[in-house]
């Protein structure tokens, strides 16, 4: 009969300070205060679940009741005392779990067995462990015995949660916080469990059970066991994969593929098939933004050692990563913050996810311009259109039009017409159509990004989309015509003129016109109260893009100032202050109002 089975996270348990793993600097501490012989008479080890820290708590007792020490800091294991901990029959060592007796009598009953001194050995061995979970009155007689215990008496307390310790307890004890064992850390003792228990495993397997550990390596060993015991001893990434849930990374490097092409249809697609294996949308949004963190700290050299992952996987993070602006990730990652919070109460968790879907696709693909609106739009900006403006003396040769207008015009004897102002990229409201065809024959027709198709969807953050469009049109060349400042009152005044639905904006711009200040391409705005200030910041994006459009300088620059002494505004009236005003001039208007029974309403 083959021998009995031991769950390899008992049976691979460290019983030295250097098989523990991932604590190297904390077990270094520890050897140097045996060696040395500066001992405290209480610890308070602290840190996850899973990490050692009662594992080295019993290390820590057995080396200080060593009677032969290794140069090295370490145990014999030959010694009475070392034996006797190691069949567990030492009367040195007291464990007390405080989660089951957190009871004033309790403590009361540790406090008796402390005033025995140890028949063997040097010292006895206190360890408490999930501390946190004494009562308040149980912390109080404890603290009396903790602070002047005998010089034999040692107490290591362990705990899951520090801050849930009372402060008279935290100032009586030597405080050591233990870290999360690392990834790779966690598949280097998996590696050697495989070895002792001549297991084959693939190093993405043992990744994938390294995270989903969560840097406990007892959860490790447990998840370890599970797998090899469904895969007899071939433990594969499929298998890993099959039996621990786990979402493979392939999906999310699809995702972020179609994301690239703006393809909303195959991201709904590879949702679908997510969904259709089983896993939950508020787990597949969760891991896509952490593959989308991945990606951002893969995208430089400086934060790629975050990954905690093996070097084919982390190449690959890599090579995607480079196919995206940084403005992405910090979108994509709002959004998907967005999607988590909003799950619970959502109606319809699906559409959520898929309408956020809908928008990462839509970070990358460029914002349709306005050239290509629907017939209906364009109906409606034909019926709005106002007068053209009028004609004007052909400019001088410094201020010629660009040669791509001039070439679509006809040529003529008579005065050249100001070249109408092409409408700028950014989304605005349909304005009236005043371009003559020729100069939105010269605009270049809008990107695409291949053939898949795209749903549009009006994004809430609107800042976002802004940022999107100007992300998209990045690439292309920034123009530097220079301009002068007749050129630039011209296009402040077409602003005005083809915007009057922006009634306070427009009478702010009437009478504070820029004015250059510093290099030729920079001017200031000067207002007359911080509110009319208000409102131009709120409009200056659109205002700038019809600027930069109509001079043909994308350097342009124009700062909003308040005047710091009074200026003359002139006032907006409202209807009834129009009919007062009537009122005062002409006397015979009350009288007509009085006899056609006419008011406001």
């Amino acid at each position: 009969m083959s021998d009995k089975y031991i769950v390899s996270a008992r049976k691979y348990r460290p019983s030295t300070f250097r098989s523990v793993v991932g604590q190297q600097s904390l077990t270094h501490t520890l050897k140097t205060a045996i060696a040395s012989g500066r001992l405290a008479h209480a610890y308070l080890f602290c840190g996850p679940r899973g990490v050692g820290k009662t594992t080295c708590a019993r290390i820590f007792a057995k080396t200080i009741n060593c009677e032969h020490p290794t140069p090295e800091g370490e145990a014999c294991n030959e010694c009475p005392s070392c034996k006797a901990f190691n069949e567990q029959r030492s009367y040195n060592i007291n464990e007390l779990d405080a989660a089951s007796n957190n009871s004033v009598d309790n403590i009361r009953d540790l406090t008796e067995q402390v005033r025995i001194p140890p028949q063997t050995g040097r010292y006895r061995v206190f360890i408490i462990d999930e501390v946190h979970m004494l009562s308040q009155a149980a912390f109080n007689a404890f603290l009396k015995t903790l602070e002047e215990p005998p010089e034999y008496a040692i107490f290591i307390l362990a705990t899951t949660e520090k801050q849930k310790v009372i402060p008279t307890i935290l100032s009586r004890c030597q405080i050591y916080d233990f870290a999360r064992i690392t990834v790779p850390d966690i598949v280097q003792q998996l590696q050697y469990v495989c070895e002792q228990e001549s297991i084959e495993a693939e190093p993405a397997a043992l990744n994938v059970i390294a995270q989903k550990a969560d840097g406990a390596m007892r959860d490790a060993l447990s998840i370890f066991d599970q797998v090899a015991a469904s895969t007899e001893g071939h433990i594969t990434y499929q298998s890993a994969l099959d039996n621990l849930n786990v979402l493979d990374y392939d999906y999310y490097f699809r995702l972020v593929e179609t994301f690239l092409a703006g393809d909303v249809m195959q991201a709904l697609l590879i949702y679908k098939e997510i969904r259709d294996k089983g896993f939950d949308s508020q787990f597949f949004i969760n891991g896509l933004a952490q593959h989308l963190r991945d990606l951002m700290v893969a995208s430089t050299p400086q934060t790629r050692k975050l990954l905690e992952m093996n070097d084919e996987v982390a190449q690959r993070y890599g090579e995607q990563s480079a196919k995206l602006a940084p403005g992405f990730y910090y979108r994509a990652l709002d959004l998907c913050n967005s999607c988590d919070l909003n799950y619970r109460n959502a109606s319809s968790k699906q559409l959520l996810v898929e309408l956020t879907l809908v928008k990462l696709c839509q970070l990358v693909a460029p914002q349709p311009q306005q050239a290509a609106q629907p017939p209906i739009q364009k109906i409606a900006a034909t019926q709005t259109a106002q007068p053209a403006p009028q004609q004007q003396p052909a400019a001088a040769p410094s201020q010629a039009a660009p040669p791509a207008v001039q070439q679509a015009r006809p040529q003529a004897s008579r005065p050249v017409e100001q070249p109408p102002h092409p409408a700028h990229a950014a989304p605005q409201p349909v304005r009236p159509a005043t371009a003559a065809p020729a100069a939105t024959a010269s605009q270049p027709m809008p990107r695409t990004m291949g053939n898949a198709p795209r749903i549009m969807v009006n994004v809430p953050n609107t800042n976002a989309a802004q940022q999107a469009t100007a992300a998209s049109a990045s690439s292309v060349p920034q123009r530097t015509q220079p301009f002068t400042a007749e050129q630039l009152q011209t296009a402040w005044q077409g602003y005005i003129d083809n915007h009057p639905q922006e009634r306070a904006l427009c009478t702010t711009m009437s009478y504070a016109l820029p004015q250059q200040a510093g290099d030729a391409e920079h001017y200031v705005m000067t207002v007359g109260s911080p509110t009319e200030q208000k409102n131009v910041e709120e409009h200056k994006e659109a205002l700038m893009a019809y600027l930069c459009d109509a001079i043909k300088n994308d350097r342009f620059t124009l700062d909003i100032k308040v005047s710091e002494v009074p200026i003359d505004t002139p006032k907006i009236l409202s209807p009834r202050e129009v009919v007062e005003q009537i009122k005062e001039h002409n006397p015979n208007f009350t009288q007509f109002l009085k006899d056609f029974d006419l008011g406001l309403a």
